[in-house]
């Protein structure tokens, strides 16, 4: 295959140490690509700029790949969420959280062998940023449900279903309360489940899902969700197998992907070298894959899975004592194994 153009927004916190890392590793299993680093987050602010400037957002619709380090964006301020940014201007509609068990990482479900998928609609719901002023003492947030939206989120869904060979994907919903925007929601699954008989098609109102989830996950296989609640719900999934640390995460859009570590820019131990590295990674396989290089994330991911397995050789939030790039080679070294 041709050498990709991949745009790279390092981030901030411990983000540029977690790319390196990241970058390291996929020198080392032969992925050629030529890295655009770009801008965005605090160190974007502090340049008088926007938390996600205009001129990274159209830099990556020119590249149409991108792999993103945490970004910070203050609390209050005015300043907009660089991520809900990214994804509304470059319509990356679907979330896409993996939560997977890893050997021998510790977690309350680690003898279950979670395997769960979680997608989320990552444009509309209360995320539309539509809020206002009604009153000097009441504020209003407007929450955003279309079909159009709703229905190529269920399709994009139920097609990856069948490429991942899955069996069942169930959507979570409120409509028992909110019966016109979580009842289109609901109408609409079930409308593009039609054309997909060959998948359990399955519904659940959020809050047993949430409970269902830290007593039987096994049961699950694919969730499909609005925004907020799949803001929610894959962070509780991430927690299921290990912590964020683990969580990968993809945004999906008709001509532009961005591939990111879902967790936080974690300041407090930026520049100490010990960040873990295993969320941005795993991100970085799932480009892979988008990608068509098959082989080599699975020699990635077949070489976290030995690491994690082996235990000698962790970061600190898994209980090891590795630092950053010692993990990272660490990774390299279990792949020439």
């Amino acid at each position: 295959m041709a050498k990709h153009t991949i745009a790279t927004i390092p981030g901030d916190g411990i983000g540029p140490e977690i790319m390196d890392a990241t970058l390291e590793i996929l020198d080392a299993v032969g992925f050629e690509a030529e890295y655009i680093p770009l801008q965005a987050g605090l160190a974007a602010i502090e340049k008088g700029l926007a938390p996600m400037p205009e001129e990274t957002v159209e830099r990556i619709r020119e590249i149409g790949i991108a792999l993103k380090s945490p970004t910070t964006t203050p609390s209050g301020g005015g300043h907009a969420s660089a991520n809900v940014t990214l994804r509304k201007k470059l319509d990356l509609f679907a979330n896409v959280r993996p939560a997977k068990t890893l050997p021998g990482i510790k977690g309350p479900f680690a003898d279950k062998n979670l395997d769960i998928i979680i997608v989320r609609e990552n444009t509309e719901d209360l995320y539309a940023g539509i809020e206002y002023m009604a009153h000097p003492d009441v504020a209003q947030s407007i929450k955003v449900i279309t079909r159009q939206g709703s229905a190529r989120l269920f399709e994009y869904t139920f097609k990856m279903a069948i490429e991942q060979k899955r069996k069942q994907v169930t959507v979570i919903h409120k409509a028992n309360i909110m019966k016109l925007s979580d009842g289109l929601f609901l109408e609409e699954f079930y409308k593009a489940a039609k054309h997909y008989p060959s998948i359990e098609a399955k519904d659940i109102i959020v809050d047993n899902c949430c409970m269902q989830l830290v007593t039987r996950p096994e049961q699950f296989d694919v969730l499909v969700t609005e925004n907020l609640y799949g803001d929610i719900i894959s962070d509780l999934c991430a927690g299921l197998v290990g912590g964020l640390g683990l969580a990968p995460g993809a945004n999906i859009g008709v001509n532009c992907a961005v591939f990111e570590a879902v967790h936080g820019s974690a300041p407090d131990i930026a520049g100490k070298g010990v960040a873990n590295p295993t969320a941005l990674l795993m991100s970085a396989v799932m480009m892979l894959r988008h990608l068509g290089h098959h082989d080599k994330a699975d020699s990635i991911q077949q070489s976290v899975l030995r690491v994690c397995s082996d235990g000698k050789c962790l970061t600190i939030d898994l209980g090891g004592k590795a630092s950053t790039g010692e993990y990272a080679r660490e990774v390299i070294s279990a792949g020439k194994g």
